[in-house]
């Protein structure tokens, strides 16, 4: 389940059973629901697939310090080689290669397909005329709902941006 911030910006991924709780406890309230519903021993509520946050929780925007995962760089890269476009055999590869003083950083590090990478090998960009499609950024906050769900549900969409 997506969870809002009372903002209505995306801040979490919770369960069904969590999202539930927080509904109970009138801490959140129902944004969207599924077709189907969720049935106790003497009642039946709607299942919830985004809830919002009633009052609003200051969420700590450190995703420079973020751990850099693989998934992470192929959600944030689009799971898409930044030399070629490819959407197979993804690896991650360090733009300018750490032999040569590149650091283990967002703004180095992008999805590469195999071939990409064994072809770039340990060299610059500038020495084999490979350059990332985009340049390497940190990533939005939300990339770590992709990261979390990596099959986004219809109903979330129009709540994550599209850069995300």
């Amino acid at each position: 389940m997506l969870v809002l911030n009372a903002t209505y910006e995306p801040i979490n991924v919770c369960t069904v059973r969590r999202a539930v709780v927080l509904l109970l406890k009138e801490k959140a309230e129902l944004i969207e629901r599924s077709s189907r519903d969720l049935h106790a021993e003497y009642t039946t509520m709607a299942r919830p697939v985004v809830i919002r946050l009633v009052s609003y929780v200051r969420v700590p925007r450190d995703t420079h310090k973020r751990k850099i995962t693989r998934r992470a760089v192929f959600a944030r890269d689009g799971w898409a080689c930044q030399y070629c476009g490819s959407r197979s055999n993804l690896t991650v590869d360090h733009v300018i290669p750490r032999s040569k003083g590149g650091l283990s950083s967002w703004e180095n590090i992008v999805a590469a397909c195999a071939p990409c990478n064994r072809r770039k090998g340990d060299r610059l960009p500038n020495q084999i005329g490979m350059t990332p499609r985009k340049a390497p950024r940190t990533p939005h906050p939300a990339i770590f709902i992709h990261v979390a769900s990596p099959t986004i549900p219809s109903g979330w969409r129009q709540y994550l941006p599209e850069a995300a």
